[in-house]
């Protein structure tokens, strides 16, 4: 997706390609990399953290604990890092949580080789690490946003999404790899090296100082103020806040899924082989709609994007209606890639369309509401099981998630939104509405010029 627009015939040109953005950029080539470590550490850690913890405790319940530590600090300081991504240097900050997290990594690995682990030890770590990833979320966009100019970003967003997939795909079998051959305590060494060399890299980065914003210099703004000015920007433009529901709608609906899903695949679908088919599948899906949309350039980005998320309402049905385990299978690989396709068209989108001094605190709002979602849809789903059978909370998912995805058609903004177009001399100029608040795009980026500028800013399995 280009952020320019041919005028004589409507045509979006094809953006530069990745591979010609990371040999001519030295920046975004040390900070991809960079990125790439840190992904791989995020993909392997849940399943390597798994498979450690309930080797030490043999407890669901232990599991649980541990994974909610991090996802409860991950949650409560989210708005906290986009205020901080905002007001302080974005690299420093992604510079400090890659320490972070990996001293965390490191000291449970030095643990689980102890021989005698403490569960509220690694409680604790993976509380910490939630903590750091809170704080570094936001910062990824102003950082994308910093090294690449406008006409470049897709290709960039592309580049990550492309990785991003890959990870999923390999880092449930990298961590089971890990732990078997070398053991769960060595398995969380190599993650924290990832870390460390992500930080390292991204210490070599040379980004452009913030320039100050008009009126705000010396500018002494209290926390909610800054909370506040974030929210604003949110829910004044009607393509972003009904994405965002959108968005809640299928993680909700993902969640429910991936707690009704493994059962009814042993039970009625044909065994424990099928829902690992249906994973592996879905994770090839999610790897082939990332690499569709560094290819692809919608006229109408949000409303493209939106429609293909509303394929997860299929895997849904079809699942509730015990359908043969091969369409089931098919369909979620389908769903999946439209997850892969929206994240970095959704990425380009609003680093585009959202002013640079608060785009780490929308960011931020949009990972909140991302995830907040999931563990509504792990609690209600087996409730709602429970009580009236697995196919209702099945059929009700796909409702939700259909009709909100699709729904969002309906919204202005969101048929609306275009891409700004960079002319000659670098200006920008809008092909049609791109903000429900502006006839044109946002104020100016101050670090590479006169595009304004979340990241998987998508929904969040």
């Amino acid at each position: 997706m280009s952020p320019g627009t041919d005028s004589a015939k409507g045509a979006l040109p094809r953006p530069p390609r990745a591979s010609h953005l990371l040999r001519h950029n030295r920046p975004f080539r040390l900070f991809f990399t960079g990125r790439s470590l840190s992904l791989i550490g995020d993909a392997v850690i849940p399943a390597a953290l798994a498979l450690a913890v309930l080797r030490v405790t043999g407890s669901a319940s232990a599991l649980a604990l541990v994974l909610g530590c991090a996802m409860g600090t991950r949650l409560l300081l989210l708005p906290l890092g986009g205020v901080l991504g905002d007001r302080f240097d974005a690299r420093k900050i992604a510079l400090t949580t890659d320490l972070v997290r990996c001293a965390t990594q490191l000291f449970v690995g030095v643990q689980l080789l102890s021989g005698s682990p403490e569960l509220w030890h690694m409680a604790a770590a993976e509380a910490v690490s939630g903590a750091a990833t809170a704080f570094a979320l936001p910062t990824l966009p102003t950082l994308v946003t910093a090294m690449v100019d406008g006409e470049d970003r897709h290709a960039a967003n592309s580049a990550l999404g492309v990785v991003r997939s890959g990870t999923r795909v390999g880092g449930p079998a990298l961590a089971g790899a890990l732990v078997l051959v070398a053991g769960p305590g060595l398995a969380f060494l190599l993650q924290g090296l990832c870390f460390a060399a992500s930080a390292c890299l991204l210490s070599a980065v040379r980004v452009p100082p913030r320039r100050a914003e008009p009126g705000r210099s010396g500018d002494r703004r209290s926390l909610r103020k800054d909370l506040v000015e974030g929210w604003h920007e949110v829910r004044s433009r009607d393509w972003y806040w009904t994405s965002l529901l959108a968005h809640a709608a299928w993680n909700g609906a993902a969640a429910v899924l991936m707690t009704l899903g493994p059962v009814l695949a042993v039970q009625e679908l044909g065994g424990e082989g099928v829902w690992v088919a249906m994973l592996q599948t879905g994770a090839v899906g999610l790897l082939l709609g990332s690499l569709l949309a560094g290819r692809a350039h919608p006229r109408r980005p949000i409303l493209t994007a939106n429609l293909g998320l509303a394929t997860y309402a299929l895997p849904l049905v079809l699942m509730a209606a015990a359908a043969p385990a091969p369409a089931v299978i098919a369909a979620y690989g389908v769903a999946q890639a439209g997850l892969g396709f929206l994240s970095p068209v959704w990425e380009t989108s609003v680093q585009s369309a959202i002013p640079s001094g608060v785009l780490a605190r929308v960011t931020s709002y949009d990972w909140l509401l991302s995830m907040a979602a999931m563990p509504l849809g792990y609690v209600l789903g087996p409730l709602a099981a429970d009580a009236w059978g697995p196919a209702v909370p099945l059929y009700a998912a796909a409702l939700a998630v259909g009709v909100v995805c699709a729904g969002t058609a309906a919204v202005p903004g969101v048929r609306d939104f275009r891409l700004p177009s960079v002319t000659p001399t670098g200006a920008t100029a809008c092909d049609g509405p791109s903000d429900s608040k502006a006839d044109g795009p946002s104020e100016a980026d101050p670090h590479t010029g006169p595009d304004a500028a979340p990241l998987e800013t998508a929904p969040r399995p």
